[in-house]
């Protein structure tokens, strides 16, 4: 290979492809590595955001299928705090350790214009807690309990208008630190009609603000035609109930009003089952996509530290 090839592909450079003669064994290392991540089990953290009584502790029930207790919150506090709850969850031979984050209070205040701040507080101090066992000369990340955010429900308000100050000023201030997967709370609360149209206009409110969130990966072939699909649902209407209703001769998950029932897990009445179905899909993106912002705020911490990368003839790299 010429220098100046060499000089194009460095990673390249005396590595050659060769044939095998023969079965070696190597090919079972995806199995391994599916055994002993079995074994370890899985983190997953959900933060959720939303005004007092949006709807968040039904619908993390209603997606886990399960009852998630938790103790009623006040409209009266003045300012906006976080809870964390971990739960152990197994399905079949998988072991999932949930972390469920929700705010309190947000929303509740006179004066909403930092509601945002300990939220991203919250945010980067699980980054820093992260940070710091990396750093540790002793170091056990194996066995760690990560607790940064892989996901951030942020709920709606099913106004039918449009975004409010407070929801705009929010994400902008997170959708660099965390996944975003907007939500519309207690949907049935709308007509069909009118949150077509409310759909509209949140995601043009959000592109006109410069808003990012999480888009489904299209990549991966396996998985690109549903992604794509369900990228047009956003934002999800979602209802939560673990309440069971009889219609006719079976017991099913739903909300009743004198109109009407309104079934949780019938995909032609909410996103909820679209929703579940995306988070358990594309949770791994979701984790590796969380690691991507660890990486931009362990960077910025290092750099403020006085660390830099040193390249060839002692020069800082940036």
């Amino acid at each position: 290979m010429a220098a100046s090839d060499a000089g194009r592909h460095p990673q390249n450079v005396g590595c050659r492809t060769l044939s095998l003669s023969a079965h070696v064994g190597f090919d079972s290392l995806p199995d391994q590595l599916i055994r002993k991540s079995i074994k370890h089990g899985f983190c997953f953290n959900v933060l959720c955001i939303g005004e007092t009584g949006i709807g968040k502790s039904a619908l993390m029930s209603s997606l886990f299928n399960t009852n998630f207790e938790d103790c009623p919150s006040t409209h009266f506090l003045s300012s906006v705090r976080l809870r964390a709850q971990t739960y152990e969850l197994q399905e079949s031979n998988v072991l999932l350790k949930l972390t469920i984050v929700k705010t309190v209070g947000f929303g509740d205040q006179v004066n909403k214009a930092d509601s945002y701040q300990p939220i991203v507080d919250y945010i980067d101090a699980q980054f820093e807690a992260y940070l710091e066992e990396e750093l540790k000369v002793i170091r056990s990340l194996f066995s760690y309990h990560d607790t940064r955010i892989h996901v951030c429900l942020y709920f709606i308000s099913p106004t039918g208008r449009s975004l409010k100050t407070i929801d705009l000023l929010t994400m902008r201030n997170l959708d660099s630190k965390v996944n975003i997967i907007p939500v519309i709370g207690k949907a049935d609360s709308i007509s069909k009609s009118e949150l077509q149209e409310f759909k509209k206009k949140i995601m043009s409110e959000l592109v006109s603000n410069g808003i990012r969130i999480y888009q489904f990966p299209t990549d991966d072939e396996t998985i690109s035609e549903i992604n794509t699909m369900t990228n047009g649902y956003l934002p999800f209407a979602v209802v939560g109930s673990m309440e069971k209703v009889k219609i006719g001769n079976k017991m099913v998950r739903a909300r009743q009003y004198p109109w009407g029932i309104v079934k949780v897990e019938n995909e032609s009445h909410c996103d909820t089952i679209k929703l579940r179905r995306m988070l358990c899909t594309n949770m791994e993106d979701l984790r590796e996509k969380t690691r991507a912002y660890y990486e931009s705020y362990r960077r910025c911490r290092l750099e403020k530290l006085g660390c830099r990368d040193i390249g060839p003839k002692n020069k800082s790299i940036r």
